[in-house]
């Protein structure tokens, strides 16, 4: 046996299962959460009310019992309270109420939050115990009344106050009252009571004890008024009161609406049959909600239903679809205590059981007797907080868990024939789920409701060729579509057979649909059309296109066997196999719709296969498609089917020469086979746009795109002079080209010999043939003449060759002229030019003669610019600029700047004046003189061109400095190791 706490907690983790479940909305489409076989297993045995007695051995004989927001209050025989908050369980706490033993504890009553405690005594003194105080208080304002129930304000109530609360007393009298904390109240007044004051009278006539009290404050956009309900119950009666409080009213603000019913008595209800005692109980989806349902135990039974929390008026409806629904025996003298109202049940406290009935069905489902030795069930309680259920007798305590309370809801919905709430209790259970569908669809099927029953079939797990067969047999193709349909859908990715069956059938029925149709109404009626564009719509859905991509070939022939040419054709289009619809097209001799659907698909290879034929019977529309593609198409790969067609067409040939030009101007393409047919279809039949076209890409061989030599023998063939012309110019055949252009226009001849302009003697060369021409040819000595004006290299004595005999001077005398006076001229800048350059002679011999009389004084400390040391310790090279370098240090400073070849020379030569100078023999000075006057000549002239190598000019001050000024001035080989040494 658990102990109190272990218990508790054990059961708060699953308290979560007293709320009401909301209730989503179940699509009628909506498949089932498991395939395959069902295991339809039992229910597990253990019980939805599962009760656990608590190990408490109370100190005296439990009377009352309340269970609120964690805190559990035992009334006990003798005036003490048992007070325990069950989140601390190892303090629970003993308090006296009353030193009178002569007095006897009538009820106890706790607010939902646990706040306060306010103890009836039989005498009529009440008690009010705080949470946090441990010393009862008595409250005088309601001495005197012995209270029978209190509506507690589950919306106002706070850590500070009760909010306004309701009392109900034996006499039917009702107060209302708002409750202080004692840390409140011992600060602003003495009395834990803020007001205590009667607002009606219910047993005006004859007294009579209110059994039950609740209100709630209903939901309105009135800013100003408030609305409230009010549920009074007697033993044999059940009131209901709505009203209207302004916001501004002052306590007690109920007043308001208990005014309106001063000598009247409020709409109730009456049930025969009074025992004495009645219990009313409110369901609530959550604490602070709304009330859902009620239920009220009186003397036939206990009357059950909603609550209608929309109401408008104050005349409205509050208590809606109620039932009275009888007590679960036969035993009419054993009258149940107590109740307590969970999702879908009812328990009902007897003396010796707990009987539980279901609010569904209003059938007894479960019965919990109790062992005689433990004494006779009291009452039972609920926390409003946290939904638990404790049931007492005088000496033990019991609580229930509720385990799984909606398991067999779905079953008695589904009893009701309330399908979709059975779909909501069953989401879960995929058997229970397959049962529900089940009989939903056998249901719909008996009502001839084919269709929508198919539709719940297909959700099942029943045999296919069971359903399919029953379709069949009523002769519904409409419903077989659907259930085929939509199980397909359910199927899954690997069951491709199945599929390929079931879209294979799905199409085999529409087909038949649509030829009896047609045959019946033609294709013209509205049916026939609806008919179609549901198969259209059909192919396209994605769950049957991944299925015919895969069996493409298996439903051309099936559309093919019904004749449907038109369906054959948008099958094909969807499935992108636009090489079947275009040769279609071509079969039919449609060739513009074949154009249609080549320029509507992304496949260029269809291009050019169909192009050959396309090209023969529309021409024009074939190269506006090809234009259209722009640079995606390869112009090349047309070319055969422009030659194979183009010589029987003309039409075909201008259309070529169209899509040929636009691949040259607009795409700017250079490949030479189609700037080659290009050429050859002007040569043949556009001869006077070739010239443009030939200008266009100028005489600059290397940027010609077509074969020269291929137009050129073109142009022969053709007798096209000009371009003849153009190209032996492009070529560079010049001589060529001038015979030929002077065989059409002397001013194409003359603008061709101007082309190699590099080369006079060629330009000269071909001038003299156009002057001879136009002398012997055309006989025109005045345009010879000009020739001697547009060429500046021919002169009047190179073409007087070609004049005849007969030529008088007259013709040619101011060219002669001319060619005198610039002879003339040129002879004057002759001598201009010796009288400068004997000017400049004179003068480069005095500066030799200056320079050889110029000298310098080395004086003994001059040191040497590069190395600092004496300059007098080795050879050296002293410059005008007064700088001086041994001659050691100017060779190693110029080294690296030297040339790789200059470099050798350098080593040459210095190997080559120390081998002379050993050889020189040192004997005396006599012989040293002979010898060295014989080798003087052979040293100098080995020095001095050492000497022109690297002593040409001053390190400092000459050319080398200048080109070295962009290098760094430490090696970048070395500037690791400087750094190092700076730091």
């Amino acid at each position: 046996m658990a102990s109190l706490f272990d218990q508790y907690e054990q059961a708060s983790a699953r308290s979560s299962s007293f709320s009401r479940p909301q209730r989503p909305q179940v699509s009628t489409n909506q498949e089932p959460k498991s395939t395959g076989f069902i295991n339809d297993t039992m229910e597990d045995d253990i019980p939805i009310f599962n009760k656990q007695k608590i190990e408490f051995s109370p100190p005296a004989a439990i009377t009352h019992m309340q269970v609120c927001n964690n805190y559990l209050i035992l009334a006990m025989k003798n005036n003490k309270i048992f007070r325990l908050d069950l989140r601390t369980p190892d303090n629970p706490e003993d308090i006296e109420v009353t030193v009178n033993h002569t007095d006897v504890i009538h009820n106890i009553f706790l607010d939902p939050l646990g706040k306060h405690l306010l103890v009836s005594m039989k005498s009529g003194e009440v008690i009010h115990l705080s949470r946090n105080s441990k010393k009862p208080r008595l409250l005088s304002r309601m001495k005197g009344h012995l209270i029978e129930s209190i509506a507690w304000n589950r919306a106002a109530a706070s850590e500070s106050s009760s909010g306004e609360i309701l009392i109900g007393t034996n006499k039917g009298l009702i107060f209302e009252c708002e409750l202080l904390s004692v840390e409140e109240s011992k600060f602003f007044q003495a009395n834990v009571e803020q007001y205590f004051k009667q607002v009606y009278d219910l047993g005006q006539d004859t007294p009579t004890p209110i059994t039950g009290l609740v209100f709630e404050r209903l939901q309105t956009t009135d800013q100003i008024l408030r609305r409230f309900f009010i549920v009074i119950t007697t033993p044999a009666r059940i009131y209901t009161i709505i009203g209207d409080i302004p916001v501004s009213s002052e306590p007690p603000v109920f007043s308001v609406i208990f005014a309106g019913y001063e000598g009247t008595i409020p709409r109730f209800t009456e049930l025969p049959g009074d025992f004495g005692y009645s219990q009313l109980c409110l369901l609530y989806s959550r604490y602070k909600g709304a009330p859902q349902s009620f239920a009220w135990m009186a003397g036939p039974g206990v009357y059950y239903g909603n609550v209608n929390n929309n109401v408008k008026t104050c005349q409205d409806i509050l208590l809606m679809d109620p039932k009275l629904v009888p007590y679960p025996h036969d035993d009419f003298e054993i009258k149940p205590r107590s109740i307590v109202m969970t999702n879908f049940h009812m328990l009902l406290v007897y003396p010796n059981s707990v009987k539980v009935v279901c609010t569904l069905n209003e059938q007894l489902v479960f019965e919990d007797n109790f062992p005689l030795r433990n004494g006779d069930l009291l009452g039972m309680v609920q926390d409003p907080v946290r939904g638990l259920i404790w049931t007492f007798t005088d000496h033990c305590v019991y609580k229930y868990k509720v385990i799984r309370e909606d398991r067999d809801v779905w079953k008695i919905y589904l009893d009701k024939g309330q399908y979709e709430l059975a779909k909501e209790y069953c989401q879960d259970n995929p058997a229970s789920m397959n049962e529900v569908l089940t009989k939903e669809a056998e249901h719909l099927f008996q009502n001839k409701k084919y269709e929508e029953s198919a539709l719940f079939y297909a959700m099942t797990k029943n045999s296919f060729e069971d359903v399919a067969l029953k379709f069949i047999h009523v002769e519904q193709d409409d419903a077989l579509k659907i259930f085929l349909k939509n199980t397909l859908g359910g199927l899954k990715k690997e069951d491709k057979a199945q599929k390929t069956m079931l879209v294979i059938w799905l199409l085999e029925i529409l087909l038949n649909q649509l030829s009896s149709y047609k045959q019946k109404f033609g294709d013209d009626g509205d049916k026939y059309k609806l008919l179609h564009e549901s198969f259209h719509t059909l192919i396209q859905e994605p769950q049957i296109m991944d299925n015919l991509t895969e069996n493409k070939n298996a439903i051309y022939d099936l559309i093919g066997s019904h004749g449907n040419i038109d369906d054959l054709i948008f099958f094909a289009c969807m499935m992108q196999d636009y090489d079947r619809v275009i040769s279609h097209h071509i079969q039919q001799k449609n060739y513009d719709k074949a154009l249609e659907t080549l320029e509507n698909q992304f496949d260029l290879k269809l291009y050019y296969k169909f192009s050959s034929t396309l090209i023969q019977h529309s021409p024009q529309q074939t190269v506006t498609a090809w234009m259209n593609q722009g640079s995606k198409l390869d112009p090349k790969r047309f070319i055969s089917a422009l030659v194979q067609h183009g010589n029987k067409n003309k039409q075909l040939c201008n259309e070529a020469v169209r899509y040929l030009e636009f691949c040259v101007k607009t795409l700017k393409t250079r490949d030479q086979a189609i700037h080659n047919y290009l050429f050859s279809l002007y040569v043949m039949y556009k001869p006077d746009e070739l010239m443009n076209y030939l200008r266009y890409y100028g005489q600059v061989a290397d940027l010609v795109c077509y074969d020269l030599k291929y137009g050129l023998r073109l142009c022969l063939e053709r007798g096209l002079k000009e371009a003849s012309v153009h190209i032996y110019s492009t070529l560079g055949l010049y001589e060529e080209a001038v015979d030929l252009a002077l065989q059409v226009d002397v001013e194409i001849a003359k603008a061709n010999a101007d082309n190699p302009d590099d080369d006079d003697d060629l330009r000269k060369k071909l001038w003299l043939r156009i002057a001879r021409h136009v002398i012997e040819e055309e006989k025109d000595v005045k345009r010879a003449m000009e020739s001697l004006h547009q060429c500046e290299l021919l002169k009047i004595e190179d073409i007087l060759p070609f004049f005849p005999d007969f030529v008088t001077i007259d013709h040619f005398k101011e060219a002669i002229c001319d060619s005198l006076a610039e002879y003339n001229q040129h002879i004057e800048g002759l001598k201009e030019k010796m009288c400068e350059a004997t000017d400049s002679a004179k003068q480069i011999r005095a500066d030799i003669t200056s320079v050889r009389s110029k000298y310098n004084v080395v004086k003994a400390v001059m040191k040497c610019s590069e190395c600092s040391l004496s300059l007098m310790e080795k050879p050296f090279y002293l410059f005008p600029c007064q700088h001086a370098f041994h001659s050691d240090c100017l060779v190693d400073h110029v080294w690296p700047h030297l040339k790789p070849k200059t470099r050798v020379r350098v080593r040459e030569l210095q190997s080559k004046l120390e081998h002379e100078l050993l050889q020189t023999p040192i004997t005396n000075a006599d012989t040293v003189s002979l010898t060295s006057n014989i080798s003087l000549p052979q040293r100098d002239t080995t020095k001095d061109e050492l000497d022109q190598i690297v002593a040409s000019e001053c390190l400092y001050c000459g050319q080398l400095m200048i080109r070295s000024i962009n290098k760094p001035f430490i090696n970048m080989d070395k500037f690791t190791e400087v750094m190092e040494s700076w730091r």
